[in-house]
């Protein structure tokens, strides 16, 4: 898998035929519901300090061989605390732990609630992990229980069977985790090892890259166990279209264990009035006078959720049991022409931010603190919108787009794609299961108005037309109702992949990377840019990435490069184009990046990437001002709000 370069001492090849060898299980179900409370339904949280402990034996093989799942890790040797959730990365002061590749270990003992193993037929436990990067491998009470290939999205598994089979109530969790990336994967990346004994110890080797972020490793979201009934809701699928007098919610639904007696729906507001029902696995709900879900500043009141309350009946033996489950529903449509991009019918003008999930100890680890405070920054800023770059962001952050307006598009993990071996049959096929776990965990969602597949791919190379044309015709397959995209950076008459994107999504960084510290030609190229991409496409364009690095407190005049001074300049420069170019065929500008992001060590990064117009701790660098004016600017010339609309009226 891809990670991030470190040294470390293995067995020649040992760690990518590890990772590569190890039996496959099947795919999960069909469903993946997020575990919510419910009158049927019970949850509980697994964060906090976990055992752990890295195997750090040649061949990072010693956790196999030894069965260190088989009893408590604290059996098998030494072992350290491990908040979860968190990047395991920073957390101690042992720097080969910092740039550690290869398997590490993890370890949480449970006590289960007895009503949880009891009844006729007793309730069904999943265990529940939000994310773990990269590859996974999970034992309860010493048992296999699920594997998955992947680092930023959910996966879970039944292990009502094995509870039943354990003794008491205790349930010891055992998680192998591997950080390592090969070509391969998604994103991928490769192990090269030092052969030159004259400059590296025996056995050393380093995690090759090609994305500018660290490649952060551990549990990253929650863990959870949750229950359901034996017979339960499994999924649920709605979409839904709108008139100006009514809406219609269309919905499937899909039960597990049984058939069900009943199945039935209520729709509720926000004030909890039902306003519309519905039975049976597949239907529509009528929605007179609906209120509309619309982004952060389109409306006054953004992001309106109704909560569409399933309730299922099914006789299992003699016993009659009822599952319930509540899903936020946002009413709004979504259309892709020419020159604009229409939610609602209007047009939407994506005026917002590139992110990562990252920040200082916890690495890439959920934490609701800053989660909050980025959402108030965004909001501060006046931006209705962002991409998930480079991957798909927590639950959590996209529960909070939903109830908040803002605008999302989500991303999957298909950043580094640039060898050719990447663009092969068995990296495609598994670019296709990763968009399939995402669009299942997404498909729900209101703010998603747009999936981008990947971003920067070496998109110019023969075989990148085969793929993209595959992956997006699968992920329009998988959702016929949203636009699908790429982040390109390559040139308009080469790139292979854009005749399959609905939007064209462009990366630039005029006078950065390209003619760096000349200003003065960014309104040529900038230009030209916009000008070639939709002479030759005729579709809408996103600047989907552009900026420039600013060490904080760096002050230039006339403005340097690095300097804030710069940073602030090059932005002007750039929507001076914007500007002209939206009146046209130009429907979004995403700066890079919200926040400043720790990157692997390079002479060209000075702890990060500092590209961010806030630092890494959230304060605000001079150019966040500037783009705090700008958004509020552009936000008050195209809503359908009064103008008295101000920057401290909608979002406190």
């Amino acid at each position: 898998a891809l990670a991030a370069s470190g040294g470390g001492m293995a067995g020649p090849c040992s760690l990518p035929v590890l990772l590569l060898l190890l039996p496959g299980l099947a795919a999960g179900p069909a469903g993946m519901l997020q575990p919510r409370d419910t009158p049927s339904r019970e949850r509980k949280e697994l964060g906090g300090l976990w055992s752990f402990r890295a195997d750090l034996s040649p061949g990072r093989d010693a956790g196999f061989a030894q069965r260190w799942y088989r009893r408590p890790l604290r059996q098998t040797g030494p072992v350290i605390d491990m908040p979860v959730p968190a990047s395991f990365n920073d957390i101690t002061q042992d720097p080969s732990l910092e740039n550690y590749i290869g398997w590490v270990w993890y370890e949480k003992e449970v006590l289960l609630p007895p009503r949880w193993l009891q009844g006729d037929p007793a309730p069904r436990v999943v265990l529940r992990f939000g994310s773990a990067h990269y590859y996974s491998i999970v034992w309860v009470n010493g048992v296999q229980v699920v594997e998955h290939e992947g680092g930023h999205l959910p996966f879970e598994a039944d292990i009502s069977s094995v509870l039943q089979a354990s003794p008491g109530s205790l349930c010891r969790i055992t998680l192998a985790l591997n950080n390592t990336l090969s070509p391969h994967t998604l994103p991928p990346g490769s192990i090269q090892y030092m052969s030159d004994k004259s400059r590296y110890p025996k056995n050393y080797f380093v995690q090759n890259i090609r994305f500018d972020f660290f490649n952060y490793a551990g549990i990253h979201r929650p863990v959870v166990l949750y229950t359901t009934p034996a017979a339960y809701i499994d999924d649920i699928t709605v979409t839904t279209t709108s008139s100006d007098s009514a809406a219609l919610v269309q919905y499937q639904v899909s039960v597990v264990g049984s058939t069900a007696n009943s199945l039935s729906l209520s729709l509720r507001d926000q004030e909890g009035k039902v306003v519309a029902t519905g039975d049976g696995p597949a239907g529509e709900l009528k929605v007179l006078n609906p209120n509309l879900w619309w982004p952060y500043l389109m409306h006054e009141n953004p992001g309106y959720l109704y909560s569409l309350e399933v309730k299922m009946q099914a006789q299992v033996g003699r016993a009659l049991l009822e599952d319930v489950y509540t899903l936020p529903v946002g009413i709004r449509t979504v259309h892709v022409t020419s020159t604009q991009f229409l939610i609602n019918g209007r047009p939407f003008y994506f005026h917002g931010v590139n992110k990562h999930e990252d920040a200082d100890i916890r690495g890439k680890g959920l934490d609701w603190p800053l989660i909050v405070k980025d959402f108030n920054l965004l909001r501060w800023l006046g931006a209705n919108s962002f991409r998930t770059s480079h991957y798909p962001y927590a639950e959590e952050i996209m529960d909070l787009c939903d109830a908040y307006g803002i605008v999302v598009i989500d991303e999957s993990p298909g950043v580094g794609i640039k060898l050719p071996e990447s663009f092969g049959n068995k990296s495609l096929q598994h670019h296709l299961a990763v968009m399939e776990e995402l669009v299942r965990r997404d498909k729900n969602r209101p703010s998603v108005v747009m999936w981008s597949v990947a971003n920067e791919p070496a998109s110019e190379l023969p075989p990148a037309a085969h793929y993209f044309k595959t992956v997006i015709a699968h992920t329009k397959a998988l959702d016929p109702s949203r636009p699908v995209t790429f982040v390109t950076d390559a040139n308009y008459a080469l790139d292979r992949g854009a005749p399959y994107v609905d939007v064209i999504c462009v990366n630039s960084y005029f006078s950065w990377y390209h003619d760096p510290g000349h200003l003065e030609v960014i309104p040529l190229q900038l230009t030209a840019q916009f000008e070639n991409w939709y002479k030759t496409y005729q579709k809408p364009i996103i600047q989907s990435e552009y900026g420039a690095d600013a060490v904080p407190g760096l002050h230039s005049d006339p403005p340097m490069m690095f300097s804030e001074e710069y940073q602030q300049a090059l932005l002007r420069e750039y929507h001076s184009v914007f500007d002209k170019k939206r009146k046209e065929y130009v429907i979004g500008e995403l700066i890079w990046n919200f926040a400043d992001f720790m990157t692997n060590q390079d002479t060209k990064r000075v702890l990060g990437n500092k590209k961010g117009i806030f630092t890494r701790q959230r304060q605000p660098k001079a150019a966040a001002f500037v783009l705090r004016d700008r958004y509020w600017k552009i936000a008050n010339e195209s809503s359908c709000l009064p103008p008295v609309i101000t920057s401290h009226s909608l979002f406190l």
